[in-house]
């Protein structure tokens, strides 16, 4: 049963366990194939929006905006049969596996972890170190804590801006048809989208300091992302005719 959507087997990463151990990082993004959506930050917004659509989603830390990534459980659109991710920009939550930061219930301290299940993780000197000779990180690990660093930062405000849209009622709950050949009544839900009417409701003194912080903008790449559930859906019919297709 996968954990954190993508991760199985996740351990904290120690120069004890870890350093003769190397990674090498495959170009297959097989770990995602049963992932049906996956949380954006809000830097990601400019390139995300472009790709994908851009939802908000309930989860234990808040209100979070996430990419739909299929209709269905343990189906995800976007990775190929050849397990090439099919679109030109990758989320950063699925860039950063196979490492992800665990934290205590007050969210004050971090503890770097790695999915031991990971296909690249080995013994045989392929790929990166994460531990030098001498026991200590070698600048690939280093750059690997300031990706996950700089992603926790983002989510920290990504949350707060979640929060923000819940207070001021912002936020909808909707669903989509998505009619496949197989099931023609197939809908999406479990998500929510900014209510336009509702955002041109909005007082003059509450709008002005969130067009002042960019929130505005964010807003508005979130609403223009939703054309892309158009792309989801030819995405999945043509996952659904593969899949019909006779194996020879």
């Amino acid at each position: 049963m996968k954990k954190l959507l993508i991760y199985d087997d996740v351990t904290p990463v120690t120069r004890k366990a870890h350093g003769p151990l190397s990674l090498k990082k495959g170009k297959t993004y097989e770990f995602a194939r049963q992932t049906n959506a996956v949380p954006v930050v809000l830097a990601e917004f400019p390139l995300a929006a472009g790709e994908y659509a851009i939802v908000f989603t309930e989860a234990n830390e808040g209100i979070v905006p996430a990419v739909i990534l299929g209709a269905r459980d343990k189906e995800n659109a976007y990775v190929g049969a050849d397990g090439n991710w099919g679109a030109n920009y990758v989320p950063a939550f699925v860039r950063r596996y196979p490492f992800v930061f665990a934290t205590d219930d007050k969210a004050e301290t971090f503890t770097l972890m790695i999915d031991q299940s990971y296909s690249g993780f080995n013994a045989e000197g392929k790929g990166e170190r994460l531990f030098d000779a001498e026991g200590e990180n070698t600048a690939f690990l280093n750059n690997t804590l300031n990706f996950l660093r700089e992603y926790q930062a983002q989510f920290t405000r990504t949350r707060a801006f979640g929060k923000k849209l819940e207070d001021l009622g912002l936020l909808e709950p909707v669903e989509a048809r998505v009619p496949l050949p197989n099931d023609p009544t197939r809908r999406l839900t479990g998500f929510k989208i900014v209510n336009r009417d509702k955002l041109k409701a909005l007082a003059a003194d509450q709008l002005a300091p969130m067009l002042k912080n960019d929130e505005l903008e964010l807003i508005f790449l979130h609403l223009f992302s939703l054309r892309n559930l158009n792309r989801l859906h030819e995405k999945l019919a043509a996952l659904v005719t593969q899949e019909a297709e006779p194996v020879v």
